[in-house]
């Protein structure tokens, strides 16, 4: 599994769910609930026969692969960000939508249990979207999660113009492309609203843009990224608008695929460094502690120029952690990061511990500061502690 795959687990649990009637389409979707015992196990483990594969090469064409794939089981727009404002204010953020099919492409779409096809609510189509802050300065971590079915406009996916949206939480571009992007979402008293642009061209990570998740023909995804866009616009915190200008990341990845039977989870890190270089890579983590041979990254150069990181070129190890007020969970907040051969010897620290989503699925993604060799900022997630890994 890639980085952008580490929320897969939780959409195919939902599909599972859906599949075997845990979850009634009756009502208001967000007044159902899902059957709490579902373990990811169970949950990769779901039907793909009848969705489209990740097996070869292709070749990306914009704007269309900036929309929706629905022949495939699972997709994702997900963006994270480091953000100053006035007085050396530093936030972070999150915002992340998420397409999962419920049926495979050529079988009728799920209807409302009292209502016909054409009602405007039958779909074969589902959302999920979070929204988190950091206040570094504030040492506060707020976040959010919704779903929605793609119909009668709750939510949906659209190439151009381009649009991703679930209710007011949206991605929006123009009619010729995804940029500039804009962002918005508020909950409570918390909001976004930026502007992204890109200073370099995209990233197709793997090979050419297909991404090998694990042994076996179609267990692979089509991913790109955009590592450095440059951000401005505001964020509201509480009684203030803060204007903000920064850097954020783009992943974009489409497929349907499974973990591995070893694979419990995953360290994902994307670091921006202040000379003008990105480096993604992911760790996943076998049952015995020991980093999948599927592990891998990116490292991108100024001018973007990517070279390819494998597990051997790297070196991760723990230097801190901090365990969860409840005593379940026990994560990573420190770290010493080494590329050897890019002569980067880093040290990544979170910018503060709890940033811990509480989500169907509990993970942790936050904002980090990095020095070393290299400075800067970044965004880390964690996946599979404690007992991340059930529902």
């Amino acid at each position: 599994m890639t980085r952008p795959s580490r929320l897969v687990l939780l959409l195919f649990a939902v599909a599972v769910a859906l599949a075997g009637g845990a979850y009634l389409l009756t009502a208001d979707p967000d007044d159902a609930e899902l059957d709490a015992s579902i373990a990811v196990a169970e949950a990769m483990a779901g039907d793909t026969t009848g969705y489209r594969r990740a097996t070869d090469v292709r070749d990306f064409t914009f704007p269309a692969d900036h929309g929706p794939h629905p022949g495939y089981k699972t997709e994702w727009w997900y963006v994270t960000g480091n953000l100053d404002a006035e007085a050396e204010r530093h936030i972070g953020y999150e915002l992340t939508i998420f397409r999962i099919a419920m049926t495979p492409p050529d079988e009728p779409p799920v209807r409302l249990a009292s209502a016909d096809s054409a009602s405007g609510w039958a779909t074969n189509q589902y959302y999920m979207a979070h929204f988190a802050l950091t206040d570094a300065t504030g040492q506060t971590f707020y976040d959010f999660e919704r779903f929605s079915r793609g119909a009668a406009g709750l939510a949906g996916a659209q190439a151009s113009p381009f649009r991703v949206w679930l209710e007011n939480w949206s991605m929006t571009g123009t009619d010729t492309g995804a940029f500039p992007m804009r962002l918005r979402a508020e909950e409570d008293e918390v909001g976004i609203d930026v502007t992204l642009r890109p200073a370099k061209p995209p990233v197709y990570q793997g090979d050419r843009g297909l991404s090998q998740k694990g042994p076996g023909a179609g267990n692979a995804s089509y991913y790109y990224s955009y590592t450095r866009l440059a951000t401005d616009g505001t964020v509201r915190l509480g009684p203030d608008t803060l204007q903000v200008t920064g850097q954020s990341w783009l992943d974009r990845e489409w497929s349907t695929s499974a973990l591995g039977e070893d694979q419990v989870g995953w360290d994902w890190f994307a670091l921006q460094f202040e000379d003008g270089r990105d480096l993604m890579y992911y760790q996943l983590r076998n049952r015995d502690g020991s980093p999948s041979r599927f592990s891998e990254g990116v490292l991108v150069g100024p001018d973007g120029a990517k070279t390819a990181v494998t597990r051997e070129d790297v070196s991760l190890e723990v230097r801190d952690t901090w365990t969860t007020p409840d005593g379940q969970r026990t994560y990573p907040v420190s770290w010493r990061l080494r590329v050897p051969d890019k002569n980067l010897d880093l040290r990544v620290e979170a910018v503060m511990n709890d940033q811990e989503l509480d989500a169907s699925v509990r993970y942790w993604e936050g904002a980090v500061r990095i020095e070393g060799t290299a400075t800067g900022r970044g965004y880390v997630e964690m996946t599979g502690y404690g007992d991340a890994d059930t529902f």
